[in-house]
């Protein structure tokens, strides 16, 4: 109808700071952003780094500005503003925060918890420590990484040390996922987070979804608790932030910064609410462009584009049947000669049954990449595939959430997937950092209308048919038929 009641944005979703999305035309040498360390400047030549994209060029001074006194709060100083960053996926977010913590922490005297980052999957916890042990590398500032990998004992050797006086601190940054870090909050004598200073939510739609609200809810209780040391800690204690008062005042206080980043930052006001956030301050490159009319006025067409996809991406659907499915992926791997490609199910059983068949139809250098693989396979699966000697890979929505896959050429989504969000991030796999790439969509004719009208709410437009004809599927039926015959015997 079209008295759709619009929610109430407060003004800091209503009136963010647009990043441009173009990435390519955009990009900023290194030395024209404002306040990085020399050190860490020549870190990232070193890593090859020469530009930054434009979220990271507005979001690291920014970072660094609210930390400019130090990182703690001196008198009658002001408590800094929580951030939120939505871009695209692979716009560059991760080097967004590492550079400016690592930078903020480097004259820091003692060992503390003071930089906390929280992740959906094991996957993204891995990637996002690696990034920071580049940058930490020489620093002597130690990151931790807890995802269950290791045993939880040895997880509590890693993070704290028993001393005569007491308990320390054996890390400064800790990358965690939410299940892990519940547990030693809980249950590691001597893991405090009264020192945090920085807290960031990775991925942070889905974090705020019920399963780990409960989660944040526990690393912000942790970060304020009373610590039972008697009087001479009492100097850094914190109080729940509230307004300024004499008394508050005259005690330094370690703030507590929030820093949000995802693909898809919820605008649901009711969801951020319950993030408690400080004044925040929006940076998105996701919103639409207004088109200028030829008489000077603007028109407010493109408003509803909730999410901007990657730049150099392509975007195509097949209708199909669901016999028919199969085929069409052998057709586009053998016939088209798709190399490079990310195939996308919507269950691991049906991401291993679809290995298997291709793996017994033949010639297609095939693997799987689900939660049925060890940590250690997947990476390997992973490495394979970024050198070229894996074609197809096929995967669940789990394992793929943010993951940096190098030289993904093509994203099929053997499933269509039922949430616009997964779409945007599964098709956000491909054409990253301003390269191009081809998304294939088999959607069902039942589920067509649906589909389209799915990305159309969405403002995505640019999406065309491609049908292929039945002909060019019938050489494969053969051979086809033969490979379920063996895969049915190997089945039982």
């Amino acid at each position: 109808s079209p008295l759709q009641v619009q929610p109430f944005l407060p003004q800091w979703l209503a009136q963010p700071k647009l990043v441009q999305k173009r990435i390519k035309d955009n990009l900023v040498p290194i030395e024209d952003v404002p306040g990085i360390h020399p050190r860490l400047l020549k870190k990232l030549q070193i890593n090859g780094i020469e530009f930054f994209f434009p979220v990271q060029a507005e979001v690291i001074p920014a970072i660094l500005q609210s930390a400019s006194n130090g990182y703690l709060m001196g008198q009658g100083g002001y408590r800094p503003k929580d951030i939120c960053v939505s871009a695209p996926t692979g716009s560059g977010k991760t080097l967004s925060f590492v550079i400016p913590i690592v930078q903020v922490l480097l004259d820091r005297v003692v060992c503390q918890v003071r930089a906390l980052v929280v992740l959906p999957t094991k996957e993204l916890a891995q990637q996002v420590s690696k990034v920071f042990n580049i940058y930490t590398d020489g620093t002597g500032l130690k990151v931790v990484l807890i995802t269950g990998q290791k045993s939880f004992a040895k997880e509590q050797e890693m993070l704290v040390q028993k001393k005569v006086t007491g308990y320390c601190s054996l890390a400064d940054i800790i990358v965690a996922t939410p299940g892990r870090l519940t547990d030693h909050i809980n249950q590691t004598p001597g893991f405090s987070l009264t020192q945090l200073r920085f807290l960031i939510i990775d991925e942070a739609d889905r974090m705020i979804d019920d399963m780990h609200q409960n989660c944040l809810n526990q690393i912000v209780k942790a970060a304020f608790q009373a610590e039972n040391v008697s009087g001479s800690n009492m100097l850094f204690q914190r109080t729940k932030p509230g307004p300024v008062t004499a008394a508050s005042s005259c005690y330094p206080q370690i703030p507590l910064q929030k820093l949000l980043f995802s693909a898809t930052l919820t605008q649901d006001p009711e969801k951020l609410q319950q993030l408690d956030l400080f004044q925040p301050r929006l940076f998105t490159s996701v919103y639409s462009e207004k088109k200028p009319l030829g008489d000077g006025t603007e028109t407010e067409q493109d408003t509803n584009k909730k999410y901007t996809l990657p730049e150099g991406l392509s975007q195509c659907y097949v209708p199909c049947d669901l016999n028919s499915k199969p085929l069409l992926l052998l057709h586009f791997m053998l016939t088209v000669k798709f190399t490079r490609v990310l195939c996308f199910t919507n269950s691991r059983e049906a991401s291993h049954r679809l290995f298997l068949l291709v793996q017994a139809f033949g010639g297609i250098t095939v693997a799987e990449f689900s939660s049925r693989l060890s940590p250690n396979e997947r990476q390997r699966t992973m490495k394979e595939f970024e050198q070229g000697k894996i074609q197809l890979l096929i995967s669940t929505d789990a394992t793929a959430r943010g993951i940096d896959i190098k030289g993904v050429n093509y994203v099929i989504n053997y499933d269509a997937p039922q949430f616009i969000r997964t779409y945007v991030h599964r098709v956000g796999r491909t054409a990253r950092a301003g390269k191009a790439g081809v998304a294939f969509s088999l959607v069902l004719r039942i589920q067509e209308r649906r589909f389209l009208w799915m990305l159309k709410d969405a403002g995505i437009q640019d999406i065309k048919k491609h049908p292929v004809k039945g002909n060019s599927l019938k050489p494969l039926v053969q051979q086809y038929e033969e490979a379920l015959c063996k895969l049915e015997k190997t089945v039982k």
